[in-house]
């Protein structure tokens, strides 16, 4: 575990207490079913409770927040989309006509929008909780994409979104984010972090054709190349990443240590967990991972925690989608726990008896 001044103790991630375990797999087996028959809904249950220390979990008013930046990287051509697209976005997100509003809605999720850093000036707008760390980061094929304070000050104010949730009661969090060229971020702190080559991190994106990946491969293996002395989760975060990314990064860490069960979405956003992971590896147990993004690469940071998505369904959106979409099977995995008989209550023979 990583402890840096300035974080302000947010990198002390607990463990989970295991205390609870027993009972609750015995809850679970004596259910009126076979053993197991439930599959990942049975490790959904028992990983809820222990997160919460509850023999009964409950989904208490699940959250989304989406967190959005700019990027300097874009400067470079990475992406076939111009960096106003962002703005473009968050002010969809705000009428409520994106897909995550969609899926939010589907799945009865608030949903919070926040602008971590946009270079495109926005009116002030109800709804939009306006933090911005800087008008997007500095292209890190040049330079740091942001100092070291501005990634702490990122960190900070994403804990303080998740801190401000848990105080309404949300006990079920999912993050989400929009920012042009941020897939270029994302693989290279999948490269320096999880030691992987660029060529096995850089996908698409949002619709390159071979001659843009390829540019793309070779803008962030130079980059790579450039800041080879980057290496602590700090530096790394600072020198690759970005605002939205960086938020996200301090969100995770202040929702583990609210307990809270942490819907981890794509490739972005498994970026940012690999970032808190090295700061406080213990984070990890809080994580459900929705799904498996179709994005290149993602399978690989899913494989560095030796994680099972639940859901595979060729998602490479962002925005937090497949972690709305995962929302009704936490509900379904504490339905079965706190809403089925027991053997015993139901006078129905166990396979033991």
């Amino acid at each position: 575990m990583t402890s840096l001044p300035g974080l302000s103790g947010l990198t002390e991630v607990e463990p989970l207490d295991q205390t609870l375990r027993a009972e609750l797999q015995h809850i679970i087996d004596t259910k009126t079913k076979p053993p197991g028959s439930l599959g990942r809904l049975e490790t959904l249950a028992r990983q809820m409770g222990l997160i919460q220390r509850t023999k009964h979990p409950t989904v208490d008013r699940p959250a989304m927040i989406v967190f959005a930046g700019d990027h300097g990287i874009a400067q470079e051509g990475v992406s076939p989309y111009p960096q106003a697209v962002t703005a473009q976005m968050v002010a969809n997100f705000l009428a409520g006509g994106a897909a995550i509003n969609a899926l939010s809605r589907v799945s009865s999720v608030e949903l919070e929008v926040v602008n971590s850093g946009i270079a495109t000036p926005l009116p002030s707008t109800d709804g939009l909780i306006d933090i911005p760390v800087a008008a997007g980061t500095r292209n890190f094929a040049r330079e740091s994409a942001m100092t070291h304070e501005q990634a702490l000050a990122a960190m900070q104010a994403g804990a303080a979104r998740v801190r401000y949730h848990a105080s309404l009661g949300t006990n079920v969090i999912g993050f989400g984010e929009m920012g042009i060229a941020n897939t270029s971020s994302a693989a290279c702190l999948m490269s320096r972090l999880c030691g992987v080559p660029i060529d096995e991190c850089v996908g698409r994106g949002t619709g390159l054709d071979n001659a843009g990946l390829a540019k793309k491969r070779n803008v962030l293996a130079s980059a790579l190349a450039r800041h080879a002395g980057s290496n602590d989760p700090l530096d790394v975060l600072a020198t690759f990443g970005g605002f939205e990314i960086a938020m996200m990064t301090g969100a995770y860490l202040a929702a583990a240590q609210a307990h809270m069960t942490i819907l981890v979405d794509g490739f972005i956003a498994t970026s940012a967990l690999l970032v808190a992971d090295a700061f406080a590896p213990n984070v990890r147990e809080y994580c459900v991972f929705a799904h498996a993004s179709n994005e290149a690469g993602h399978r690989r940071m899913l494989d560095h925690f030796g994680a099972l998505p639940l859901l595979s369904l060729d998602m490479r959106l962002g925005e937090g989608t497949g972690a709305a979409l995962a929302v009704p099977l936490l509900r379904a995995a504490v339905a079965f726990v706190n809403e089925m008989a027991s053997f015993e209550s139901a006078g129905v023979a166990n396979r033991d008896a």
